[in-house]
């Protein structure tokens, strides 16, 4: 148990790093993303762009 919430944290850790580059690249940015602004900061839920990213992914892994 204590593994897999220490991968989801580092994974949630470094895709907020790289928020910026991807957004950059396109992801979050697809119709069914989600990006709220509270306060001053925003809080991004790229709900479409993990569906076609997860489907891109599990393509290329029946390939290889």
């Amino acid at each position: 148990m204590i593994r897999w919430l220490l991968t989801t944290f580092i994974a949630v850790a470094v895709l907020s790093s790289c928020w910026p580059w991807l957004r950059k690249i396109g992801i979050g940015r697809l119709p069914g993303d989600v990006t709220l602004r509270i306060f001053g900061r925003e809080y991004p839920f790229p709900f479409m762009s993990t569906l076609v990213l997860s489907m891109v992914l599990s393509i290329v892994a029946r390939v290889l």
